[in-house]
């Protein structure tokens, strides 16, 4: 609509328009467009005043009903009926693809995102970049983009030495069967301990992981047994999530790709020795990128590296993103610069997606008296508030588990990406199910009240708009701007763009519930039922695009 808007305009302006120049009252009594024609006085050497009113009166177009000129501004009033009538017929008609685009044009976009540590709890911690990650991957796939997303899993390192060592010593095979994450790490936990008192267990373990790196098959099959037993803890998780992945390719995976990488870097010239390390120099107020430590040991950024090459191989990416925290904002900064360095044009390709962390209490929320906050015990914690929410407030619901997953699930989801991505935020689980303010269970609630007012409806019929009172066009108008929005939360990689629209327009639809008596006037039935389908199917959209369900009965 504002594009229309801004060519009608264009026909009868004497100055070059552009879309930003067009603003949205806040106000809706001045109109749903208004031009500030302050910017043209000085061109037009007239007072902003008479270009308002010599627009206003040229003003001919049928998207417009009337155009005043107010001090200065050309306030335009549309024609609700016309706009109602088109835009729920696109909508009905295209259901859950409106809002799509082939921007993308089926351009890969590698989206690294979650990587847990096996062997480990899957804490809290690893909630922001799942889900953030997951929602970016469903805006850029609603805009024509092909998203791959890599579970970059922490499968490597020294600390596989040390379970090996104590599995050897204290483990058993079934209580890691019964239980494998939590076994592993009283395992891992006990080895620490003892090594305090019996220091010689350090070496051990060094022993166990190099037995490891040089493919000891003993080692091998257990190192494999605890990535296999961990990957199906996660998964429960994944699935309560709704996340799902194209590639567990991890650490590990990328073992034999890093001295070539080292190679590269040298026959390039770029290897400096500094303190007995190689290092990559990146030149003033940057610190330099250390690619292999004293002992010939690989890095962290080695294996980016080697990551970041491999996947361009892999998938001709047109964009490839990292998920991580806003502390690795530098790693990724030396990561761009060093393929730079080697001659990659697609390193301007990569980007960093930072975010902010969980706080419980204005604290960062990793530990709770000293243990790891588990997301699996939040999440079913969040499903049995919900459960007994519903079971007080509609207990004859039939399918009250399936919901109280939903409601529970999305809370959590929902608080975390109404926030801007850098934005620390405060977990408070009980806030987070209220049925009222800007919370999951508030939109969804709408998307059930609007879908029981369908089922007394009875269905979908051929409808004319006659008027649009201004409960109904706040929502319409809310729903002819989903597509712009979906496009600027994909441009911006932020989600927190579709869940504010999502409040923004559960609260409208709310408005119009309580002032609309919408089954009690037959003649505007079938129009109003058209408004409030149209109102699901968008509302439902933009929650799958945070990775939420919305369930039609709560």
């Amino acid at each position: 609509m504002k594009k229309d808007i801004l060519q009608a305009l264009q026909t009868v302006s004497p100055i070059q328009l552009e879309e930003h120049m067009l603003e949205r009252p806040a106000n809706s009594k001045l109109g749903d467009f208004a031009l500030p024609c302050f910017p043209f006085a000085k061109v037009l050497r007239k007072s902003p005043a008479l270009i308002a009113e010599e627009i206003a009166a040229s003003i001919n177009h049928p998207l417009i009903r009337k155009a005043e000129a107010v001090n200065g501004y050309v306030n335009l009033f549309m024609n609700r009926e016309v706009i109602a009538n088109s835009l729920l017929q696109s909508i009905l008609q295209q259901s859950m693809a409106f809002g799509s685009s082939n921007e993308g044009n089926g351009g890969v976009v590698t989206i690294d995102l979650s990587s847990p540590n096996i062997a480990k709890p899957f804490s809290m911690g690893h909630l922001r970049s799942t889900v953030i990650g997951n929602s970016i991957a469903l805006l850029l796939e609603k805009n024509g983009f092909k998203p791959v997303k890599i579970n970059y899993i922490g499968d490597w390192g020294t600390q596989f030495g040390k379970l090996l060592t104590a599995y050897r010593k204290w483990g058993n095979e079934e209580d890691v069967r019964q239980a494998p994450i939590e076994t592993l790490l009283k395992l891992y936990i006990r080895f620490h301990e003892e090594a305090e008192a019996d220091p010689s267990l350090n070496a051990e373990g060094r022993a166990a992981f190099k037995a490891l790196e040089d493919g000891d098959s003993d080692a091998l099959a257990l190192w494999n047994w605890f990535k296999t037993e961990s990957l199906k803890e996660f998964q429960r998780i994944y699935e309560l999530l709704g996340v799902t992945f194209d590639s567990y390719n991890g650490e590990a995976y990328y073992n034999d790709k890093m001295d070539p990488v080292v190679e590269e870097l040298e026959e390039k010239g770029l290897l400096v020795e500094s303190d007995g390390a190689m290092v990559v120099e990146l030149g003033e107020g940057m610190p330099p990128s250390l690619i292999k430590k004293s002992d010939g040991a690989t890095l962290y950024a080695t294996r980016d590296l080697a990551a970041a090459i491999d996947r361009k191989k892999t998938y001709d990416f047109v964009k490839s993103l990292y998920v991580v925290g806003n502390e690795q904002s530098l790693h990724f900064t030396q990561l761009k610069q060093v393929l730079g360095k080697m001659g990659y044009d697609w390193a301007n390709d990569i980007q960093h997606v930072p975010f902010g962390l969980i706080l419980q209490g204005g604290k960062k929320m990793s530990t709770r008296k000293g243990k790891i906050v588990l997301l699996e015990k939040v999440l079913q914690e969040a499903i049995e508030l919900a459960q007994k929410n519903i079971k007080e407030k509609n207990p004859t619901l039939a399918n009250q588990a399936e919901v109280a997953e939903a409601v529970g699930v999305g809370a959590i989801l929902f608080s975390d990406l109404k926030q801007h991505r850098k934005h620390d935020i405060e977990f408070n689980l009980e806030a987070m199910l209220q049925v009222e303010g800007e919370t999951g269970p508030y939109v969804q609630y709408a998307n059930a009240r609007a879908h029981s007012i369908l089922r007394k409806a009875g269905g979908l019929n051929s409808f004319d708009v006659n008027e649009v009172n201004d409960h109904e066009w706040e929502t319409i108008k809310l729903l002819e701007q989903f597509p712009q929005v979906v496009k600027r939360a994909s441009d911006d990689l932020d989600p927190s763009i579709i869940a504010k629209y999502a409040i923004d327009l559960a609260q409208a639809f709310n408005s119009f519930y309580g002032n609309v008596q919408v089954l009690a006037d037959p003649a505007n039935l079938p129009y109003r039922t058209a408004l409030i389908k149209s109102f699901t199917i968008v509302l439902t959209e933009s929650l799958r695009l945070l990775g939420m369900k919305a369930p039609e009965e709560m």
